[in-house]
């Protein structure tokens, strides 16, 4: 796969996961997010929000674990887990 097929089955994959059938559980949505911010922007950048932003604090930790995941990497995943939830809608 060429690096331009893998862009354009990500940008493809983001635009599905806008329209699931059904919208995934809290922990499936945290890795989606984390997958597409480590494809998109690479490793977590700014401060870890603070104690009163539960959910900004929940996607800072869930990308922060894929700090050195390669780029491709991260757009593999995330195309995967799209596929997977999509079959399962």
């Amino acid at each position: 796969m060429t690096p331009d097929d893998l862009q354009a089955r990500f940008e493809a994959a983001a635009k599905v996961a806008t329209k699931l059938p059904q919208r995934p559980d809290n922990n499936t949505l945290l890795k989606l997010y984390a997958y597409y911010k480590q494809a998109t922007a690479g490793d977590v950048q700014g401060k870890r929000p603070g104690f009163t932003d539960f959910a900004g604090r929940a996607k800072y930790d869930a990308w922060k674990k894929l700090k050195g995941m390669p780029q491709n990497v991260a757009m593999k995943r995330y195309i995967k887990l799209v596929e997977k939830l999509q079959a399962q809608g």
